[in-house]
């Protein structure tokens, strides 16, 4: 478990990359700066966003912050190249979820010189002098490469104070166990599968990561919107969701209701209960957007609302929740 001094909140950056929807610089560096003066000090980033697009933000809108203020981390495994051939799995009906994004895309590599050169240009991207946090992003795929040269890459990083901090970040959890119980990871940052919604991981990572004395950052709170506003259409796991998704958000809204509580306030809270999970991650695009997701964060939740939601079986019955 690392030391760093993880704050509950922090903020996400894919929507600062343009995903799913464009933006322009002065809007994203307006939310990084409203989010620095609401006192978020963890951000967290990566080159997919926008294909350089969130780091390039991020760093404008630090550019002036005491570095020493600031817990920032991003990720590796994926270079930006010209000549980058199109990965379906950022596509959806084939539609891109990065819009209007430079030219230069992903291409795989966690080979030990690629993680270096990874480091080196978010670096020069973001215009820090350090990262806190380095995290192997998506490596599904390539997980013997990730848990040898790319962790290797890390571990001596770390080792040599170059980053405080390692781990891994992605959207399943039993590929994230794996790497949990093969390398020294500090931390993980779990997106999507351990929420209101979806706690999946609690048959494997969290257990792995309680045993290890890893650290988790839980992303993607809503399940893309699912747990915002649960109306036909709306988003799981950034994709349209299935009716029965949609129908149990529904059921988890009207316990929510009885206590007048926001079904997001309820979403924001939850994952903070278990033992390991140290911060959630919020993601806005607009400054009204994260005034709304603060403000929700500040929610008073009743414990009998989680009772409830125990006994309808909507949670799993063994799930830590608040206090």
């Amino acid at each position: 478990m690392t030391d760093l001094n993880f704050p509950e909140i922090g903020l996400g950056t894919a929507a600062l990359g343009n995903f799913q929807q464009a933006i322009t610089d002065d809007d994203a560096i307006a939310v990084v700066d409203r989010a620095l003066a609401r006192g978020v000090r963890y951000l967290d980033t990566a080159p997919l966003y926008g294909h350089g697009l969130a780091e390039r933000r991020v760093g404008a809108a630090v550019a002036d912050v005491p570095r020493d203020d600031l817990i920032v981390s991003t990720k590796v495994g994926r270079l930006l190249r010209e000549d980058a051939p199109r990965d379906e799995s950022q596509y959806h009906d084939g539609v891109p979820f990065y819009l209007d994004v430079p030219s230069a895309g992903p291409v795989w590599d966690f080979s030990y010189d690629g993680i270096r050169r990874s480091v080196e240009e978010s670096l020069e991207r973001t215009g820090l002098d350090r990262f806190d946090i380095l995290l192997l992003h998506d490596p599904d795929n390539h997980l013997a490469e990730a848990a040898s040269t790319g962790y290797a890459a890390l571990r001596d990083l770390r080792a040599v104070g170059t980053v405080r901090a390692i781990g891994a970040g992605m959207n399943n959890s039993k590929p994230l166990t794996q790497l949990v119980r093969e390398c020294e990871l500090d931390l993980v940052l779990l997106a999507g599968r351990y929420t209101l919604l979806d706690q999946s991981s609690l048959a494997d990572l969290l257990p792995a990561c309680a045993e290890r004395g890893t650290s988790v950052v839980i992303g993607g709170v809503f399940n893309s919107g699912v747990l915002v506003d649960p109306a036909p259409g709306a988003s799981f796991d950034y994709i349209p969701a299935a009716d029965g998704v949609v129908t149990k958000a529904l059921a988890i809204q009207e316990v929510c209701k009885r206590y007048d509580v926001p079904l997001a306030a309820a979403a924001l809270r939850f994952p903070l209960a278990h033992p390991q999970v140290r911060t959630v991650l919020v993601g806005a695009r607009t400054v009204d957007e994260l005034e709304m997701d603060l403000g929700l964060f500040e929610t008073e939740i009743p414990g009998a609302l989680w009772a409830d939601l125990r006994s309808a079986g909507l949670i799993e019955a063994d799930v830590p929740t608040p206090e």
